[in-house]
């Protein structure tokens, strides 16, 4: 979450083109939604908090290897891909499956605040209703942008590698998180 807002900056540094078709629109939707994206940090360690984690917990943890190869994946992408490549490994690959979990995981601390097991309330649930709702609409918005900047078949299919990996990382990463650790 926290390096969320880097990877964006990433791809608004290659933004400069402003004679191809997508990259002023794609270039002004970075800057909006990296001013978001960090908003999004300070609701994610308050939704921590309501778990009962600590900042100092936060600010030690370690990502799991799976985690550290959708990080590791997500710099290299956003640094050495084309503008569009770090869209759609960012902003698709991510955000969309994002959402989707949180609206499931909205439904689950809800029911652990009415059975007493946590006590969530409006600000440690932020991070949480805003990648289930409005969030929503950002991936949708990217895979417009996406549309508009692959003007070409091999613009395209480098989109959708980039998006399909994303995703491959971002699904070992979910897997990961359900196993149990065995030492």
């Amino acid at each position: 979450v926290a390096n969320f807002p880097a990877y964006m900056a990433l791809n608004l540094a290659k933004a400069t083109d402003l004679d191809t078709p997508g990259v002023l629109e794609a270039r002004n939707w970075l800057i909006t939604n990296i001013k978001i994206e960090e908003r999004h940090l300070h609701w994610y360690r308050d939704w921590a908090r309501g778990l009962g984690v600590t900042d100092e917990e936060m600010d030690q943890v370690t990502p799991p290897p799976a985690m550290d190869a959708v990080n590791n994946y997500l710099w290299q992408i956003n640094q050495r891909g084309t503008l569009y490549e770090g869209l759609a490994a960012t902003n698709l690959a991510i955000e969309w499956p994002t959402g989707e979990w949180t609206q499931a995981a909205v439904r689950g601390m809800k029911l652990y605040n009415q059975k007493g097991v946590l006590e969530m309330n409006r600000r440690s649930m932020a991070w949480l209703r805003a990648h289930a709702h409005y969030d929503d609409d950002h991936p949708e918005e990217a895979m417009e942008l996406i549309k508009r900047l692959c003007a070409d078949d091999e613009s395209r299919q480098k989109a959708f590698r980039a998006a399909r990996r994303g995703m491959e990382y971002y699904l070992l990463a979910a897997r990961d998180a359900y196993e149990p650790i065995e030492l």
